[in-house]
């Protein structure tokens, strides 16, 4: 999930040295798996922790490792707090709490194979809503790849049957992923325009902390419906993988490999979740590639081509 960070671009993109190149992409790969393996640790404690405890643990403890790394932004990010705190709402509460409890709350329903492929979407997801909520210039290339992508999500919603269309309830699972990389979508728009003057990280971890705090009145109904976490050693194990490792040094090395390589290459590397993904799955929770998901991917990336190929070229010369 380290496609929260890659969200939140500095204006100016460093360009990397030739020696620290290889180190950098290291970094970047490394924080990809390590998303990945969130994946994994939330679905195999799906049944024992309700999502909404999930969210909420691992955002308030990755928020608490981090916050003494930018110790000397203290300042700063209280200013921001008290001048724009509708704005560190919204965009915290959508991009923090409501992306991350729906990929939990969709994990319980579905596999963490197709959750990793349907957050794949989130890149053309974004330049869509872009297009229409910010202005931005989309040509009728990156339409067109945008609607085959759509077209892959749906092959893998209605597992491949068109005439689940009808009853997409009973595919609930495939659904909250949707929404979550949907709001991710919404979370880079907002990120663009309301632009905090605020560096990446220590950004990243106010924002948590505020995503957190969004968080609590949805554990507190968890807990009212008597939907407590099974805190045994599964539940522990899993819940300090996804605020250490899998939260807060996955967000520390993608912000420092976002710092080497600039938003964009580093943020292009998304993709390598979704393979990580279907990968730690095979080997951990014995998951397999279904046909409709194959089929599916397929679609994602033919349409993540169409849409984005040519802009990369232009910017390349």
């Amino acid at each position: 999930m380290a496609i929260h960070i890659a969200a939140i671009a500095d204006a100016k993109s460093p360009q990397p040295a030739a020696t620290s190149l290889s180190v950098a992409y290291t970094v970047a790969v490394s924080g990809w798996l390590l998303s990945a393996g969130v994946y994994i640790a939330a679905k195999w404690v799906s049944v024992e922790m309700p999502p909404w405890a999930l969210c909420f643990w691992r955002l308030s403890l990755a928020c608490l490792i981090l916050l003494p790394i930018v110790h000397r932004h203290y300042g700063a990010m209280l200013k921001l707090l008290r001048s724009r705190p509708l704005e560190l709402l919204l965009v915290a509460g959508i991009g923090l709490a409501i992306c991350q409890g729906l990929i939990f709350t969709g994990l319980q329903y579905t596999d963490a194979t197709t959750a990793g492929i349907i957050m794949a979407l989130t890149p053309v997801m974004t330049m869509v809503l872009a297009h229409f909520l910010a202005g931005e210039a989309m040509g009728v290339r990156q339409a067109i790849g945008a609607a085959i992508s759509l077209i892959g999500m749906l092959v893998i919603v209605t597992h491949g049957d068109p005439a689940a269309l009808r009853s997409l309830w009973a595919n609930a699972g495939e659904l909250f992923i949707v929404g979550s990389a949907l709001a991710f979508a919404f979370y880079s728009v907002l990120l663009r325009r309301f632009k905090f003057e605020l560096e990446r990280l220590p950004l990243l971890v106010l924002l948590l902390g505020v995503a957190a705090a969004v968080t609590i009145p949805l554990y507190g109904l968890e807990l009212a419906r008597d939907e407590r976490s099974a805190l045994d050693g599964n539940g522990l194990l899993a819940l300090a993988y996804v605020a250490g490792p899998g939260g807060a040094l996955m967000y520390y090395l993608y912000n420092r490999s976002v710092d080497t390589l600039g938003a964009t290459r580093a943020g292009m590397m998304l993709y390598l979740q979704t393979v990580f993904v279907a990968m730690l799955a095979y080997l951990f929770l014995g998951e397999g590639l279904h046909g409709y998901d194959i089929v599916g991917a397929a679609v994602i990336v033919a349409g993540l081509l169409v849409a984005m190929l040519p802009g990369l070229r232009a910017s390349a010369h």
